[in-house]
This record gives C-alpha cells, structure tokens and sequence, in this order.
C-alpha cells in the first residue's frame, strides 16, 4: 500500500507538472499576441532615429519621412537601398575576382619545369655531355622557379582585388552618409530631431 500511495503522488506530480507547462505557455501565447510590433518607419530601415519636437503623428511623420527620402534621393544622387544591392553584388565580385586570381597561376610549376628541363639538357650537353642530367636538374630549377613566380603573381592579384573591393566599399558608406546628412536636413526643417 506504501509503495501504491508513493506511486500516485509520483504520478500526480507529474500531472501536475505538465499542467502548469500547458497554462504557462498558453499565458505566454496570449502576451505575445496581445501585443503587436509596430512596423519599422522608413528612416527607421535605414538606421536614422527621428523625434516628432512638434507632435506631429505617426501618419505625418511617416508622409514627412517619404518626401525627405525623396528629396534627398533626388539632391545626392544615391538611393541606399540600391546602394545595398551594389555593396552586396561588389562584395560577390570581389569574392570571385579574389578566387580566380588564386587560381590564375595553375599549372606555372610544370610550365617552368618544361623550360628549366630544355636549358638543363642544353647546359648538360655542353659541359658534361650528359643532357639527362642537366635536363633534370633543370627541371627541378624551372618547377620551383615556376611556383615561386605564380604565388607572387596570385598574391600580388589578390592583394589587389582586395584593394579595389576595399575601395568600392569604402566609396559607397560614403554615398550613403551624404544620403543620409541630406535626409536629416530636411526631416530638421520639419521640425524633426534626427540623429543617425
């Protein structure tokens, strides 16, 4: 009967364990639908932060928001979202140029090792009279020779590719800031306080 009664209360708990998870989770499930998100306004998605200082309503603030996005398109010449997609297609770019410039010097250890091979068997013959010799160390001179050329070349490539990525980046923030400084004007001369 003990061993009955232990049973039981075991068995409760764990009832009653799942029972409180079950409450729990639909508790949590009506909070989070109780509350909504409010959607990002367009400055927003382009991380500048603005204060209505007059009161101006969301509806205002969103149309005032607009106009701005549109005067500053239109007075710098950039769009950062279009800016967006550039980074990202310069940034694949990049990546590409960068992959076939390590791979632009495949097969420079066999094309040096071909030429070292033809001087080898020339030196050879001359002095020792054994072109087979002189054709393998040759050989052997050429392939290293030939390796060394193409990691500088694919280095040297790479180096640059990077630079040029480097570049591109570095001249896009700089459209998106002046984008940016144009869209605060005007959202200041609404009456906004805007930081980015």
């Amino acid at each position: 009967m003990r061993g009955e009664t232990a049973m039981n209360n075991a068995f409760n708990r764990v009832v009653f364990f799942f029972f409180g998870i079950a409450l729990a989770g639909g508790a949590a499930a009506q909070q989070t639908t109780g509350t909504t998100a409010q959607p990002k306004t367009l400055a927003a998605t382009i991380n500048v932060y603005v204060f209505p200082t007059k009161g101006q309503d969301a509806s205002l603030q969103s149309q005032d928001e607009a106009g701005c996005y549109n005067w500053a398109v239109q007075n710098t010449g950039s769009d950062p979202f279009a800016l967006a997609n550039q980074a990202n297609q310069q940034a694949q770019q990049t990546a590409q140029a960068k992959q076939q410039a390590a791979q632009a010097g495949t097969g420079a250890g066999a094309r040096g090792a071909v030429g070292g091979a033809a001087a080898g068997a020339l030196i050879g013959e001359i002095a020792s009279d054994d072109p087979g010799r002189g054709a393998a160390y040759g050989a052997a001179a050429g392939l290293i020779a030939g390796r060394h050329r193409k990691r500088q070349a694919s280095a040297q490539a790479t180096q640059q590719v990077e630079q040029q990525g480097q570049q591109a980046q570095a001249a896009t923030a700089e459209q998106i800031e002046n984008f940016k400084k144009a869209f605060s004007v005007c959202l200041e001369a609404k009456d906004y306080l805007v930081k980015f």
